[in-house]
């Protein structure tokens, strides 16, 4: 490697700006950096480790349990830069927290969607696994996520979702202008329900 191009075996992870001990085993996922502040607020207390570009980390403690959360921007391929680097300092549990659209008619804008595995319409997978290969989630965190909703009184809902490389037309929705997304029928397929 030349100049000043990222080397995995640096300590320091190049875009998260953290290192070995930064961060926690359990990580959650969103996207926006600006949702870092609002789930830390309920914790016992926190530090911001890493802070760069749309990555932003912080470790702290939930009920005596360490934790950690990291922003990932938007989209597959920063998601799994986020990712790869959490791994390298040593998480081990990734949950992605955030927004989502639901095209099941039961699912009302507020309930949690607990995901059992994805349907792999998006590239950045295939730079991982073959093609075909399923995206499943691990049976011990959907039911510790499936106990704590039940405990806490949220609604919930568990099963399939599916992860697309674009807002729009990956929701069968129409793009600008009236574009229609490729084997789109004539009604969205997206209810628009959206959880956080």
């Amino acid at each position: 490697m030349t100049g000043d191009a990222e080397d995995p075996n640096d300590d320091e992870q190049y875009h998260l700006g953290v290192g070995s001990g930064d961060v926690a085993d359990s990580v959650l996922l969103p996207g926006d950096p600006e949702r870092i502040e609002k789930i830390t607020d309920g914790w016992d207390g926190h530090d911001v480790v890493g802070d760069h570009r749309e990555y932003r980390t912080a470790t702290g403690e939930y009920e005596g349990t360490p934790i950690s959360v990291t922003s990932t921007g938007i989209g597959s391929p920063s998601a799994a830069i986020a990712v790869e680097e959490l791994a390298r300092v040593g998480a081990d549990t990734l949950i992605r927290v955030g927004s989502c659209g639901a095209i099941q008619p039961e699912a009302e804008v507020g309930d949690l969607i607990i995901t059992t595995g994805a349907v792999r319409q998006e590239g950045t997978s295939a730079e991982y696994v073959r093609e075909g290969y399923p995206a499943v989630a691990d049976h011990a965190v959907v039911t510790a996520l499936i106990t704590a909703a039940e405990r806490l009184g949220h609604d919930y809902h568990v099963g399939l979702t599916c992860s697309t490389d674009s807002f729009y037309a990956g929701q069968s929705d129409p793009g600008s202008r009236g574009s229609r997304p490729a084997g789109a029928r004539n009604g969205s397929r997206n209810s628009g329900g959206q959880t956080s």
